[in-house]
């Protein structure tokens, strides 16, 4: 990522940003929870990208480098933390689970001033509680290096409807696929169905950020039946994708 900021402090505030909004390359010497209460966010890392709706916060640890894109219209809300406070011990970035008391917590500590207040002492510190005790989820889509996994990246990532098996792309690609399947286990972590399927819920998200009809969005990230789309979308993100822009 070129052109790097640097911002010593990590901010506590929140941000509206327009659909397709993007903030650039930097980093912080302090850790950072960053929650879309409207639309969806991803953030981005020469690792790949990690994407989180309105039941998900994405925690940025310190000296990470990383962008933000809006998908939809996006309420941002950035909660800095030091960086002797880690309440999970991550130094990577991970996506948590935000349950109703969390969301509210995140929403009451970034829409008011950042002040030192007991009142704000005590919503921080039930804040940490709450982070400790927040699942993580595997919302992550892992970006390759390798060139010839590069190569079947990008081609779904241009259509995630794309049916083909793993051996079809391969041949295009320079690669047999065994050496393919091997290269998804080593570099991204997972098996090539399942980073597809994190792929085509990246999309989704997006679409559905930009009111596409549900029907529409199961078709274009080629799932077989918009019920297989809800159902596999309500297991990832705990709510159904009808209800994803009426979300409180």
């Amino acid at each position: 990522m070129p052109d790097i900021r640097h911002y010593p402090e990590a901010p506590t505030r929140t941000r509206a940003m327009a659909p397709g909004e993007h903030i650039e390359a930097h980093r912080h010497d302090d850790h950072q929870v960053v929650y879309a209460g409207s639309g969806v966010l991803a953030v981005t890392t020469d690792a790949g990208t990690w994407f989180a709706p309105g039941t998900r916060a994405i925690w940025v640890p310190a000296g990470c480098v990383h962008a933000h894109r809006a998908h939809g219209h996006l309420a941002l809300h950035l909660l800095g933390l030091p960086v002797d406070t880690n309440p999970l011990g991550l130094d990577t970035p991970t996506v948590l689970s935000v349950e109703p008391l969390l969301r509210e917590l995140i929403l009451a500590c970034t829409l008011g001033p950042e002040d030192d207040t007991p009142e704000r002492l005590r919503l921080r510190a039930v804040l940490l509680d709450r982070l400790r005790a927040s699942p993580q989820q595997p919302v992550h889509l892992p970006a390759p290096t390798d060139p010839r996994l590069k190569a079947v990246c990008d081609m779904l990532h241009h259509d995630p409807a794309d049916p083909r098996t793993l051996a079809e792309p391969a041949a295009g690609a320079g690669a047999g696929q065994r050496t393919l399947s091997r290269l998804f286990r080593s570099e991204l972590g997972m098996t090539f169905p399942q980073w597809r399927t994190q792929l085509r819920l990246y999309h989704a998200l997006r679409m559905l950020a930009d009111d596409i009809p549900v029907t529409s969005v199961a078709q274009r990230c080629g799932w077989s039946s918009t019920s297989a789309f809800i159902d596999v979308f309500r297991r990832a993100f705990g709510y159904t994708p009808g209800t994803h822009n009426r979300r409180p």
